[in-house]
């Protein structure tokens, strides 16, 4: 088969189609389809091809815009456009546009992976009552307003050659040292550009509940990690990311402290928390409302982090019931462990998740579990609907991953009885979903 056409460095005039998982939306020229980012359905865009290996697809960036749509506004955020970063893929449309982008995808790929049909809402994330300004931040004139900037309580930044902090450039291991993205909440990023920095290390800066900022540095890893956009270059970065490496406390204490329904967690400011200043509150009382759970409960919280879910779960199961929690990050299973130290009922483990369902012969009632982005999979669901739990509710940080997930379980004989989608990362194209599955 031939290799066709490298139309790397191109300019295509093309009429944009629907959008894909991803952040793009999809044209076709000459019989190739283009995923063209910066551009929205239904506009007419001169796209420079950025990367093309061959075969039926290749990427592009939409350059020029000659047919705008109704629902395109000035971007807000200066480093994700054409050649930049990949923080903000939909910066440049409109709150409402972009959640009707979402929830696009979301139903194509319910409809591909799951062979299911539904309509989908993405609800917007206001900020709730309780939450407090962070690190110097204006506190919100009314509770429900919703943020579409500064609402990124976590930030993870990488440190260039030359000692500067910054980003990656899309699909690549170059570092843009551009701090002016909308996302983080106010007083986060203050004086991080004007510092100098451990070329090859990472900074994650996590501004907690109290407002009080934590600037961790993270040592370089031991081996670097390989360049280039392809797939292995990408796996490489990723683990080089997650592997063990020797933190710096630069300010702050490296401990953030959080609240979830009036119950304080202090973490590691490296740890796992929803970035989103509303997330955790919000998905936790859903996870709380669709559990329902019976004192004297038996429950599971799979993929359980520090243990929020769990807690509410403990709420409702009481003392004669019994919650437990399974994560592999030990360092979450001890700070879930301290949070959680007056539920006697609540039992957090750490070990791999479908390692331990193996291990356990008593039914639960309710099972939660909000994994990792590439979802749970056979691995994990297989076992966890043959143990035959009345409810679950899981949770996906990506669409093509839960709606694979949600096929799983409706092979397995339950059906979803409720699904929610939260724009819960604004100017991007992520979305989570919640789903309450229930024997059918």
């Amino acid at each position: 088969m031939s290799a066709g056409p490298d139309w790397s460095g191109r300019t295509l005039q093309v009429r944009l189609g629907p959008p894909g998982h991803g952040g793009f939306c999809v044209a076709r020229h000459e019989g190739r389809v283009l995923f063209v980012r910066h551009g929205l359905p239904g506009e007419v865009v001169r796209a420079r091809v950025t990367e093309d290996r061959g075969g039926s697809f290749c990427r592009a960036e939409a350059i020029e815009i000659l047919e705008p749509s109704a629902d395109r506004v000035t971007p807000n955020c200066p480093v994700s456009g054409p050649g930049g970063a990949g923080c903000c893929d939909f910066a440049f449309a409109t709150p409402e546009a972009q959640r009707g982008l979402k929830a696009a995808v979301v139903r194509e790929q319910l409809q591909r992976l799951a062979h299911w049909d539904t309509d989908i809402v993405v609800e917007p994330l206001p900020l709730g009552p309780g939450n407090e300004a962070p690190a110097g931040g204006a506190a919100p004139e009314r509770s429900g307003e919703v943020p579409e900037t500064g609402w990124r309580t976590r930030v993870r930044l990488v440190v260039d050659a030359e000692g500067r902090a910054g980003v990656h450039r899309y699909r690549s291991s170059d570092v843009i040292a551009d701090l002016r993205c909308p996302q983080p909440v106010s007083g986060a990023v203050v004086g991080i550009a004007e510092s100098a920095w451990t070329p090859g290390a990472e900074l994650v800066i996590a501004v907690d509940a109290d407002g009080m900022r934590h600037v961790v540095e993270l040592a370089p890893p031991s081996t670097p990690p390989r360049r280039g956009g392809d797939r292995r270059a990408t796996a490489a970065r990723r683990a080089a990311a997650h592997a063990r490496r020797r933190e710096r406390v630069v300010s702050g204490s490296g401990r953030a402290v959080q609240y979830v329904a009036g119950r304080r967690w202090d973490v590691s400011a490296t740890g796992f928390w929803q970035p989103h200043r509303d997330a955790a509150q919000r998905y936790s009382d859903v996870v709380a409302d669709w559990a329902d759970l019976d004192p004297g409960s038996i429950a599971w919280d799979l993929y359980c982090g520090v243990g929020v879910f769990a807690a509410r779960l403990a709420e409702q199961a009481g003392p004669r019931g019994s919650v437990l929690g399974v994560e592999s990050a030990r360092s979450a299973v001890a700070d879930g462990t301290a949070a959680l130290r007056d539920l006697p009922g609540v039992d957090l483990h750490a070990d791999r998740v479908e390692r331990w369902i193996a291990t356990q012969d008593r039914v639960p009632r309710v099972v939660v579990l909000d994994p990792p982005r590439a979802g749970a999979g056979k691995q994990v669901v297989t076992p966890l609907a043959a143990a035959g739990p009345a409810r679950i509710v899981h949770i996906g940080c990506d669409p093509a991953a839960f709606a694979r997930d949600v096929g799983l379980y409706r092979e397995a004989g339950y059906r979803v009885r409720e699904l929610r989608a939260f724009d819960a990362f604004p100017a991007t194209h992520h979305v989570e979903c919640l789903a309450l599955l229930e024997r059918a």
